[in-house]
């Protein structure tokens, strides 16, 4: 949780420490957090300037490595609107550097989970009704691999989005 001190606000949200490295996101003031990548030899930093509302780590690519997941919220050059966004990061030759910066998945994100090397999403539609669905890395980001719920009510689609 946020704990402000006088001006200064530092939270640390998440670290995860695995295979010698470790990601970790560190929050500066409103809208600046810094995504830290820590390995035994080094130390790498970047700058997210904008609000974050998850981090989770996890082998999105399946490849043995574990990237960092962060959702934002900003706007995109296709979706001026400002929304949640999920955005993946890797870690290459000690280097945080992204794997993908998603515009969007399916509906609109409100939320997202990593389980059992998947993403899960919670997400709305233009009805306003929830939908659960999983994706999966596929090369170049994450495509579609099944819907849990569709078009159900906020209460049950959290029951299922949960992990």
């Amino acid at each position: 949780m946020m704990r402000r001190w006088g001006l200064s606000i530092v939270v640390s949200l998440l670290t995860v420490v695995c295979w010698g490295q470790t990601f970790s996101l560190v929050q500066k003031n409103d809208s600046l957090y810094l995504l830290t990548l820590t390995t035994d030899s080094m130390t790498h930093q970047w700058s997210l300037p904008y609000p974050v509302y998850r981090m989770e780590t996890g082998d999105v690519d399946g490849n043995g490595t574990i990237e960092a997941l962060v959702g934002v919220i900003k706007a995109t050059r296709f979706y001026p609107e400002k929304g949640r966004r999920l955005f993946i990061f890797k870690n290459y030759e000690g280097l945080v550097r992204p794997m993908w910066l998603g515009s969007k998945l399916g509906g609109k994100l409100q939320d997202f989970h990593f389980c059992d090397g998947k993403v899960r999403s919670l997400e709305t539609n233009a009805k306003g009704q929830f939908t659960v669905a999983e994706y999966r890395w596929d090369d170049f980001g994450m495509a579609f691999e099944r819907y849990l719920i569709r078009d159900a009510d906020e209460a049950e689609a959290r029951q299922i989005f949960e992990p």
